[in-house]
């Protein structure tokens, strides 16, 4: 979807001219806008085609959050440095998803205008 609005191009194009710290900002801006798709595409698909059994919305906001950049710091035995994510946290992972659900519309998802991530 990102390939196709020339999302992940803009992206890429702004993380040449970021330092490290705004790139991997940018990162995890991406990543979890593709989780709030995510939601959306579930979200349609359910009203479309009636497809989603019980637990696989659980089963997906369990795979985001086990994902998260903090949760995989932390298996590393390793510090959470938020300014190192590209993914973005269990937490932010997680609501990005549920925004999209939610909504059902791609223009909820827009993490780049966001206020707080």
């Amino acid at each position: 979807m990102q390939n196709l609005l020339g999302i992940s191009d803009q992206v890429a194009s702004a993380q040449r001219a970021a330092g490290r710290a705004g790139s991997n900002r940018l990162s995890v801006m991406l990543e979890l806008q593709a989780d709030c798709y995510a939601g959306v595409w579930a979200n349609q698909a359910e009203r479309a085609r009636d497809i989603l059994e019980q637990g696989d919305i659980e089963e997906g906001l369990n795979a985001a959050a086990q994902i998260g950049d903090d949760r995989m710091q932390r298996r590393a035995g390793r510090f959470v440095v938020p300014d190192s994510f590209t993914h973005g946290s269990a937490e932010q992972r997680q609501r990005w998803f549920r925004k999209g659900l939610a909504s059902g519309k791609v223009s909820a998802c827009d993490t780049f205008d966001a206020v707080v991530l």
